[in-house]
């Protein structure tokens, strides 16, 4: 398989994952699917926008690179022999770079956001903070009481930060093959590139 190809296939996975990712991180400024009163009262990774710019904004423009590779596949770039293989290739591992930490960011967030808790109003003393520690109420459901309002709090933003670091992780692992082929497809260069392509193997 040409690297272009291979790239093509890769841009074409980020796209849905960067929409989810872009979603759930809308979705965590309605907990409990209803509009909040106040915006102190979201929790802070809320505001971090780790679905909207890690997994989101800095992950578009990879995507799109990624699928633009399979035009410049084989024979140069644009009709320009030799360099125009290698430089796309090139351009590409640069943007899969930061794609990979922008959903490492992403994965960061999400991580720590789910280990914190989400911030609500706590049950036993009527004030707003963070009610959980360390991720003791993965486990244990009866904690989840703790939290007064908003309605379904916990369940909500546990779904959603669990969607964001699936969704990064799934990303970091494609940005890194993308590096991987990326280069490969800078040493390769046209020729080598277009023997694959014809089956008939590097010239």
């Amino acid at each position: 398989m040409c690297t272009g190809s291979c790239a093509k296939c890769l841009g074409g996975t980020l796209i849905p994952l960067t929409v989810f990712g872009f979603l759930a991180n809308i979705l965590l400024f309605f907990p409990g699917g209803k509009v909040i009163d106040n915006n102190d009262h979201l929790s802070d990774e809320v505001w971090f926008f780790g679905g909207i710019l890690g997994s989101g904004v800095l992950m578009i423009f990879p995507a799109l690179v990624f699928l633009g590779l399979k035009n410049n596949d084989c024979c140069g770039c644009c009709g320009n022999e030799s360099c125009g293989k290698r430089f796309a290739m090139f351009t590409s591992t640069i943007f899969a770079v930061v794609g990979f930490l922008g959903a490492g960011y992403s994965f960061i967030i999400s991580a720590v956001s789910i280990n914190k808790g989400p911030k609500c109003l706590i049950a036993s003393n009527s004030t707003w903070g963070y009610p959980f520690r360390d991720g003791d109420y993965l486990g244990n459901n009866d904690l989840w009481s703790k939290c007064q309002k908003p309605d379904n709090v916990v369940p909500w933003n546990l779904t959603l930060f669990s969607i964001l670091l699936i969704v990064g992780g799934a990303q970091m692992v494609i940005c890194a093959i993308q590096v991987i082929n990326g280069l490969l497809g800078t040493l390769c260069g046209d020729c080598q590139c277009c023997g694959c392509c014809r089956g008939d193997g590097p010239v």
